[in-house]
């Protein structure tokens, strides 16, 4: 028996959304039952067809934001403690190429996340009405096209022209991407395919500076330096990425070609019935700012997305405290996003069978809270401030995607997903700001500012999730008093 997951929903003429709830376990389509279809086969069709298009664009855009924060961080990063060795830390020329002088290579990595935040829910809502394959494939388009003029930029004027627009362009894609998802997918199917989409997050990081590092030696080439050869070649890819991803990136459910039409009836039911009609109003983004559980959600994400930036900025740092080449240096920031993975791929697994988020979400926490405390205090041992760097990655990446699919799974149909999805991670990569200040050259080689503002977060967003674990089991309460347990949306916990 088939259990349908989700609710139906319907579009009064005024513009707002009225939602019939189904719960997830309570109640079942007699459809649903009576189909022949083969639902674990369909799943795996729907995971061949629609996750591995996603999650090669998204390695190219974080790809080429790792990169090129590589590339316009890697000269300041070199003025370090005494133990580094200066002949293999200079590498990369952008900052002397373009003359930037005091924080102004800050402001260059923090103006991306300016459009990043601010056009994420009208990119939702724009992909909704121009059908995901069209929104998604222009998104990675002009990143690819922005990206590749950023490699023949001669100020930093026109550093922070490239820096704005590669923002503008991929607002869309990693909020369109998760919204995508959800509508395919039941709850307890979901963190598994989001762990998978978060992933392309880890291995682009987890290689993006062995990239850089391969890249470097190619200054000269053509009369390019090394750091124009970064951007020219991630641009390129980019840019094909964009031309393929028109044809490969799949629709909702409702538009979906490459299914028969008992396949789509099947799959829109068995996640909730979604309505093709649904538009979203500015009534509707108003109606979803009146829930107090919607800033809770967004607060959960900024918070632990200020740590992930942050490990992203402070990982090669400490490792080149203690005399490691470029090539070594970068070799070694493979292993704990290796660890992170691994943990991530087990946690997905486990909560998925188990239905459950907020123990994983804890857990993933004070690994990273423990990982903090390590590096805070430990300044003369490589081995355990590597320990400390491993816990880090693999407390936040765990509890990243565990916090981003709790909140966006339990949000209903299309228009709370759409606004919600982007609102959460536009809000939430407000913490990218907040790290790039937060590490700074003139705090090293302890950098105490910098882990006590992540381990602060971290705190943060454990009493934050407390708080929506407690508003969700008074929300489940509530419904099931009111409508009775078989027509309760209930929360995920």
């Amino acid at each position: 028996m088939v259990k349908q997951s989700s609710e139906m929903a319907e579009q009064k003429p005024d513009g707002h959304i009225t939602h019939h709830s189904l719960g997830d376990d309570n109640l079942s389509s007699p459809a649903l039952q009576m189909s022949t279809i083969d639902e674990k086969a369909l799943v795996r069709k729907i995971d061949r067809r629609l996750l591995p298009m996603l999650f090669i664009i998204y390695v190219a855009a974080f790809l080429d934001r790792y990169v090129s924060r590589v590339a316009v961080t890697v000269v300041a990063l070199t003025i370090l403690p005494h133990r580094v060795n200066i002949s293999n830390a200079l590498t990369m020329s952008l900052p002397k190429d373009l003359k930037l002088v005091g924080n102004q290579r800050n402001v260059a990595l923090c103006i991306f996340f300016v459009p990043y935040i601010l056009f994420e829910i009208p990119s939702n809502i724009f992909m909704k009405r121009f059908k995901p394959h069209v929104w998604l494939s222009g998104c990675i388009l002009g990143f690819g096209v922005v990206m590749l003029a950023q490699g023949f930029v001669k100020s930093y004027s026109g550093l922070l022209a490239t820096r704005f627009f590669l923002g503008f362009c991929e607002a869309g894609i990693f909020p369109g991407s998760f919204y995508l998802i959800s509508i395919w997918y039941k709850r307890e199917e979901s963190l598994q395919r989001f762990t998978v989409y978060w992933c392309s997050v880890i291995i682009a990081a987890a290689f993006g500076g062995l990239l850089a590092s391969a890249i470097q030696k190619m200054d000269g080439l053509r009369g390019l330096h090394n750091w124009q050869w970064i951007f020219i070649l991630e641009g390129v890819l980019t840019i094909l990425i964009g031309f393929s991803a028109f044809f490969l990136v799949t629709d909702f459910p409702e538009d979906a070609k490459w299914l028969t039409e008992e396949e789509r009836k099947f799959v829109i039911g068995r996640v909730g019935g979604i309505e093709k009609d649904q538009t979203i109003t500015g009534a509707d983004v108003l109606k979803f700012f009146k829930s107090f559980k919607n800033f809770l959600g967004a607060v959960m994400y900024l918070c632990v997305v200020v740590p992930i930036y942050s490990f992203a900025y402070f990982t090669p740092t400490i490792i080149r405290t203690y005399g490691y080449s470029v090539v070594q240096t970068q070799l070694h920031t493979v292993p704990p996003f290796a660890a992170a993975l691994g943990l991530c791929l087990i946690t997905a697994y486990t909560s998925d069978r188990l239905k459950l988020r907020w123990p994983f979400v804890i857990f993933g926490l004070i690994l990273a809270i423990i990982g903090l405390a390590i590096l805070m205090t430990v300044h003369h041992s490589f081995s355990a401030e590597y320990a400390g760097i491993c816990l880090v990655a693999m407390g936040i990446f765990t509890a990243g995607i565990a916090i981003l699919c709790w909140y966006v799974m339990n949000l209903q149909g299309h228009v709370e997903r759409a606004i919600g999805t982007a609102w959460m991670v536009g809000f939430g990569n407000s913490g990218g700001i907040i790290a790039t200040f937060s590490f700074l050259t003139t705090d090293a080689p302890f950098y105490h500012t910098g882990y006590s503002i992540c381990i602060g977060a971290m705190c943060i967003c454990a009493a934050s999730s407390i708080l929506y674990g407690i508003l969700a089991v008074y929300h489940n309460r509530t419904l099931r008093e009111t409508n009775g347990e078989k027509e309760a949306r209930l929360y995920s916990l």
